[in-house]
């Protein structure tokens, strides 16, 4: 599940590459469509990704998709109601450690994109909704189809995405759980922390381009 997780919705940040500046003017589901179907070309099309490339992949989503991501939500909503005990200088270094883990997560994942199929659901929404949420299904070979679920806000910048739902269950709540464990056991420090240790073993393992 966590691979589906990181493919699908790393997926959907690297192809903002190729959205560009007109992403935010899109539709929400027309924003799925487009970029997850756009970087389903690009890893098929890209050597170095095929190979392995994190460093690449890491490059491309730092510059191209940050902004298309309510991180700030998704720290928020993973910290549950810890949230309201850190203060301003630690939710702004909780943000940027857990940005800085899923972006690297994410773009390590895409390189074992495996050939899977996208069903992409009609919109269920009124034209004047702000909150939304998009239905895509995963298909894959010899197995039961998987349903991704984005939860999207309609902000001053555009479409963001601030959770994921795989086989109904949600990426943010999964954190949240693990999140308000580590803050029971060594505080919000702690939990820092962790986060940063967890980012630099990533930064530290190798990846295929090196071996």
């Amino acid at each position: 599940m966590k691979t589906i997780i990181s493919v699908v919705l790393g997926g959907l940040m690297a192809g903002c590459v190729v959205a560009g500046a007109q992403a935010q003017e899109l539709a929400p589901d027309v924003l799925v469509k487009n970029v997850t179907t756009e970087v389903v070309e690009l890893i098929a099309k890209d050597k170095e990704i095929r190979s392995g490339s994190r460093s690449k992949l890491i490059q491309v989503v730092e510059g191209k998709v940050l902004p298309h991501f309510n991180f700030s939500s998704m720290t928020a909503l993973a910290m549950g109601q810890n949230w309201s005990k850190a203060t301003p200088e630690q939710k702004k270094r909780l943000v940027e450690e857990f940005k800085t883990l899923l972006v690297r997560t994410y773009a390590s994942a895409l390189a074992a994109y495996s050939e899977q199929r996208f069903d992409f659901r009609p919109l269920r929404a009124r034209p004047t909704d702000t909150d939304v949420t998009v239905n895509v299904r995963v298909i894959q070979p010899g197995a039961q189809p998987v349903p991704i679920d984005y939860s999207m806000e309609k902000t001053a910048a555009g479409w963001k995405v601030y959770d994921v739902m795989v086989g109904g269950v949600s990426l943010v709540a999964n954190y949240r759980t693990e999140f308000n464990a580590t803050v029971r056991e060594v505080g919000i420090e702690g939990l820092i922390r962790n986060l940063q240790a967890k980012n630099r073993s990533l930064e530290a393992a190798p990846s295929a381009e090196k071996k």
